[in-house]
């Protein structure tokens, strides 16, 4: 039997359901209503029993001599997808956003069944930002905004576009920042 590391065996949450499709190689995780699916390169080891989910380093189809080479590397990384589905699919995760300056303010809208978020960020006009149905997006102040999904991935891009609308300046640190980034600020000129 071939060793395998602590590092590579996955403990799933009893309320969580687990399948495992050998034919497509397709390993799908629920947690009612929430469905995640994922492609599985290496076996997998599975003890339905305990919860437990072992990944291996043995692939599922004929390899080349240099996908053979990244078969380590293809099994850390599809450990890190299997936990990254898990943690999805158990919690629901949280990004904090604040506005920084003078007059920046966010209020949300409600336009023929479509939800916008319209930025006053120091330009000549209003930004809008159509919220995706997936996510909660919640004004809790006027510079303050809570974005709140079940895919850290999708969360972080969303936070990620509306922090580009205004990105911090280095000076006086005004613009969208989240709420746990301390900017560094430079000095000015002395005169």
């Amino acid at each position: 039997m071939h060793y395998i590391s602590k590092k590579f065996i996955l403990k799933i949450p009893h309320y969580i359901e687990m399948y495992y499709c050998t034919n497509r190689h397709l390993i799908i995780f629920r947690n009612f209503p929430i469905y995640k699916s994922l492609k599985i390169k290496t076996q997998l080891l599975i003890n339905k029993n305990q919860k437990f989910l072992k990944v291996t380093c043995k692939p599922l189809y004929e390899m080349s001599n240099n996908e053979k080479k990244r078969l380590k590397s293809m099994q850390t990384t599809q450990v890190v997808l299997l936990k990254q589905l898990i943690t999805d699919i158990a919690f629901a995760s949280c990004k904090k956003i604040k506005l920084v300056g003078v007059g920046f303010r966010v209020s949300s809208l409600k336009v023929s069944s479509i939800e916008l978020l319209k930025f006053k960020l120091g330009y000549s006009h209003a930004v809008y930002f159509k919220i995706p149905k997936t996510l909660n997006i919640f004004c809790l102040k006027p510079n303050k905004l809570v974005i709140i999904g079940n895919s850290f991935l999708f969360l972080s891009q969303v936070a990620a576009i509306i922090r580009s609308y205004k990105a911090p300046e280095p000076y006086k640190g005004k613009g969208v920042v989240y709420t746990s980034e301390k900017i560094i600020l430079k000095e000015g000129k002395k005169i």
